[in-house]
C-alpha cells in the first residue's frame, strides 16, 4: 500500500514539473498545454486521495472518519474508494459506473419535462418496454405535475454502479413538490429503470 502512494506521489511530481515547465517552454498562446498537464494533475491527485483512503483502510479508519475528512457521506466515500467483494464470486466488484451516465440521465429527464415520451421509451431495454408503454409513462408524469404542478429543473445527479447497472438519482422540482428521478442504465445505455420518487423532508 505505501507502494502505490509513492508512485502516485510521484505521478503527481511529475504532472505538476510538467505543467510549471509548460509556461516556460510554450511557444503558442492558445493555452492547451497547460490546460492537458493541469488535468493530468487533477487524475494524478484523485491517484494520491485513493492511495491515501487506501492506507488508512488498512490502518483502521472507518468509512465515516474517511468520509467526514472527504466531506461526504460514509457511504459516498464507499462509493467512490471502496472495493466490495461479491459475496458470490469472493471476486473485487466492479464498482466504476458507466461514463457519461449523469449527461444520459439529464437527457432523459429533459424528454420527460418536454413530453417526448417516445425518446424516452425508445431507449427502454426489452424489459422495461413489456412493463411500461409510452402512454403509460405520460399518464405517470401527468400524475406528478396533477400533484406537484409544473416541472421546474433538475440538479446534480448521484451516481453509482451495483453490480452489471449504474443507477443515477437526480433531484428534480416542480412548482409544489420535489422528486428523485431514479434511472437506471444498462452498459448498452439503455434504460432498465425509471422511478419518480417524492423526496423525504429532512
Amino acid at each position: 500500500m505505501q507502494e502505490d502512494l509513492t508512485e502516485a506521489l510521484r505521478a503527481l511530481k511529475t504532472h505538476t514539473d510538467a505543467l510549471l515547465a509548460s509556461r516556460i517552454l510554450t511557444v503558442s498562446n492558445d493555452g492547451a498545454t497547460p490546460i492537458g498537464h493541469a488535468v493530468s494533475m487533477q487524475t494524478a491527485v484523485e491517484d494520491v486521495v485513493r492511495a491515501v483512503v487506501q492506507q488508512a483502510r488498512q490502518n483502521g479508519a472507518t468509512w465515516q472518519v474517511i468520509g467526514d475528512a472527504l466531506g461526504v457521506s460514509r457511504q459516498a466515500a464507499f462509493q467512490r474508494y471502496g472495493k466490495p467483494i461479491d459475496p458470490r464470486t469472493g471476486k473485487t466488484m466492479n464498482t466504476t459506473p458507466l461514463p457519461g451516465t449523469a449527461e444520459l440521465a439529464a437527457s432523459v429527464i429533459e424528454d420527460l419535462a418536454s413530453g417526448h415520451w417516445s425518446r424516452v421509451t425508445e431507449q427502454f431495454d426489452p424489459a422495461m418496454r413489456d412493463g411500461l408503454s409510452e402512454d403509460a409513462l405520460a399518464a405517470a408524469w401527468a400524475q406528478i405535475v396533477g400533484l406537484s404542478g409544473a416541472f421546474e429543473g433538475q440538479g446534480e445527479p448521484e451516481v453509482a454502479r451495483a453490480d452489471d447497472l449504474t443507477v443515477t438519482n437526480t433531484p428534480i422540482s416542480f412548482e409544489a413538490g420535489d422528486y428523485t428521478a431514479r434511472i437506471t442504465f444498462r452498459d448498452d445505455r439503455n434504460i432498465a429503470g425509471l422511478h419518480i420518487l417524492e423526496r423525504q423532508k429532512p
